[in-house]
């Protein structure tokens, strides 16, 4: 199965580690750190220009800035309301 992020972006939910609110998470120095180095690297998808709500961390160090609560993602995951690609 897949999430849908918003604008036509989705991804694979086995690769999700996790998803995240911005407002409390980048408040600690270490998810600065780590959302530092995903940009640094090139790994930080901006999935819209608006101010992100969350973020999802993949397992491949990808990650992706969603205006999408986290509350919305992971009920999307929960309830199935994510997509199946043929």
């Amino acid at each position: 199965m897949y999430l849908h992020l918003g604008n036509n972006y989705v991804i694979p939910e086995r690769e999700i580690i996790g998803i995240f609110d911005m407002d409390n998470t980048t408040i600690s120095k270490h998810t600065r750190k780590l959302l530092h180095l995903a940009e640094k690297n090139g790994q930080v998808t901006a999935v819209t220009n608006d101010l992100p709500k969350s973020f999802v961390l993949c397992r491949n160090g990808d990650v992706y800035l969603c205006q999408i609560s986290p509350s919305a993602l992971a009920g999307r995951a929960e309830q199935g309301l994510s997509i199946q690609l043929d």
